[in-house]
C-alpha cells in the first residue's frame, strides 16, 4: 500500500507517526515544507520518497505540486496527523476518490461552531456558542450567551488565543488580543473538572479508549506561569465516575462521523459525574499525550494508529498496567537554565516509578511558556495504584524546580 503522509518531519512527533505507518508495511511518501536536507536520518529510512513544498498550508499550491510530482500515479491513502493539514488531506482524498474521511466530515472536527451544531443535533450536552467575525457580532453574541464566556479561534488547538471573559471589560480585551484571528467562536464558559477521551478507531469502531485528566484545567495552566501542569492518564477507563464521559465520547464519534485513526476529545465532569462536551479533534492529542498513553499501556500507539488508518486491526493490548502522569516544568526566571533543584531527592524516593525525565539541560535557553504547553521539559511517573501516581505527580510539580538566569 502507498500512503501519502503530509508534514512527516514537523512537529517532531510526526516522525513517530511516519514510523508507525511504515511499520504496517506501507510505502510512505512524505510531503512537507521541511527542507529535504534537514530530514533526520531516522525519518528518512521510513520514507519511500519526499516532496518539499514551500508552504504546506498553501493548499492550492501543494495540490498542484503533488500532482506534478506523482504524474499518473496515485496513492492508496492520504493521511495527516497534524491538525492544520487534516483539511488538505481530505481535499486530496476527495480529489482522487480515495477512502478516508470526507472534507465535510473533517470540517465538522476543525470548525468548532459546526462541531457544536452537530453535537447538539445528536442530543449531547455542550455549551451554547456563536460564530463571530466582527466586534458587533461578538457583542451581540455576548448579549445572548451571557457571562462568563470563552473566546477561542474557530479552527484553533491547544488553548492558544483562548480567553475566559467574566465581563464586558475582559471581552473587549480578548477581542483586541484576537484581532489577528480571522474568525472566533464565543461560547458559554463551562465549569467542572476537565478530562479527555481518546479512541483509536477503524471505520468509527473504537479498538482502544483512554481517559486523561488535566490538573489543573488547561486554561488555568495556560494563564499562570508558576503552575506545573499535570496530565494524568487513568488506568481504569471503566471507573463509574468516568462512565458518562466515555459514553459522551462514543456518541460524539458517531455524531461527527469519525472514520479510521485516533481522535481526541475534551470534556468536563460536573455534579454527579455528568459529562459536558468541550471539543473533539480527528487527530492525535498533543502535549506528549501519545507518549503518556504508551507509558500507561506499555504499547506503541504510533504503530496502532498506522494500522488503523490503513484499515488493519490496531492490535492494541487489552491490558492497562499503569496509571501514568506527565508533569511539565516551567523555569523560574529568564535566560538559560542554570540549576535544577529537587530532582535528585525525587529520584531517590520514586526512581523505580519514574518512566522518563526529559528536562532542558543546564545551559539551554528557557522556552517561552506562553508559546508551548510543554514548558521546559517534563517528567513521567507511573504506577498501578492511582493515588500513589497522583501523589508522585503532585510532588514532582511542587518539589522540582528549574531556575533560569
Amino acid at each position: 500500500m502507498d500512503v501519502l503522509f503530509l508534514q512527516p518531519a514537523y512537529p517532531t512527533e510526526m516522525q513517530a507517526f511516519t514510523r508507525g505507518l511504515a511499520q504496517t508495511g506501507a510505502r510512505v511518501w512524505g510531503v512537507g515544507d521541511t527542507p529535504e536536507a534537514g530530514l533526520p536520518t531516522d525519518l528518512r529510512r521510513h520514507l519511500a520518497g519526499y516532496l518539499r513544498v514551500p508552504a504546506i498550508l498553501d493548499e492550492g499550491d501543494v495540490i498542484r505540486r503533488v500532482e506534478q510530482w506523482l504524474g499518473s500515479r496515485r496513492p492508496d491513502r492520504v493521511e495527516g496527523a497534524w491538525e492544520p493539514v487534516t483539511i488538505l488531506a481530505a481535499r486530496l482524498r476527495e480529489r482522487w476518490g480515495l477512502p478516508g474521511m470526507t472534507l465535510d466530515t473533517v470540517l465538522g472536527f476543525r470548525d468548532k461552531k459546526l462541531m457544536h451544531e452537530r453535537i447538539a443535533e445528536a442530543g449531547l450536552r455542550c455549551a451554547p456558542s456563536a460564530r463571530v467575525r466582527t466586534e458587533a457580532e461578538a457583542w451581540a453574541a455576548a448579549g445572548t450567551i451571557g457571562y462568563p464566556l470563552v473566546v477561542k479561534p474557530t479552527a484553533g488547538a491547544g488553548g492558544r488565543d483562548t480567553y475566559i471573559c467574566e465581563d464586558a471589560t475582559a471581552l473587549a480585551a480578548a477581542l483586541q488580543a484576537t484581532r489577528h484571528v480571522p474568525e472566533v467562536v464565543i461560547e458559554a464558559f463551562v465549569t467542572g473538572e476537565e478530562f479527555t477521551y481518546e479512541a483509536v478507531t477503524v471505520n468509527g469502531r473504537p479498538f482502544l479508549e483512554s481517559v486523561c485528566r488535566y490538573l489543573p484545567n488547561v486554561l488555568d495552566a495556560r494563564q499562570n506561569e508558576w503552575i506545573s501542569p499535570i496530565i494524568f492518564c487513568v488506568r481504569d477507563v471503566e471507573d463509574p465516575d468516568l462512565a458518562d464521559g466515555v459514553r459522551l465520547g462514543r456518541r460524539a464519534l458517531d455524531a461527527l462521523g469519525m472514520g479510521s485513526g485516533i481522535s481526541h476529545m475534551e470534556w468536563f465532569r460536573q455534579g454527579e459525574g455528568q459529562a459536558v462536551f468541550g471539543e473533539m479533534a480527528c487527530r492525535p492529542p498533543g502535549a506528549e499525550m501519545m507518549n503518556l498513553m504508551n507509558y500507561a499501556r506499555d504499547t506503541d500507539l504510533y504503530r496502532a494508529w498506522g494500522r488503523a488508518v490503513v484499515g488493519l486491526d490496531p492490535q492494541v493490548p487489552a491490558e492497562r498496567p499503569y496509571n501514568a502522569a506527565i508533569i511539565f516544568k516551567r523555569a523560574a526566571g529568564n535566560g538559560r537554565i542554570r540549576a535544577i533543584h529537587g530532582l535528585r531527592d525525587f529520584m531517590r524516593k520514586y526512581g523505580p516509578h519514574v518512566a522518563r525525565v526529559d528536562l532542558l539541560p543546564i545551559g539551554a535557553p528557557r522556552r517561552n511558556w506562553k508559546a508551548t504547553f510543554k514548558g521546559d521539559g517534563n517528567i513521567v511517573v507511573r504506577h498501578p495504584d492511582m493515588q500513589l501516581t497522583l501523589q508522585m505527580a503532585r510532588e514532582a510539580a511542587s518539589s522540582i524546580h528549574l531556575v533560569a538566569a
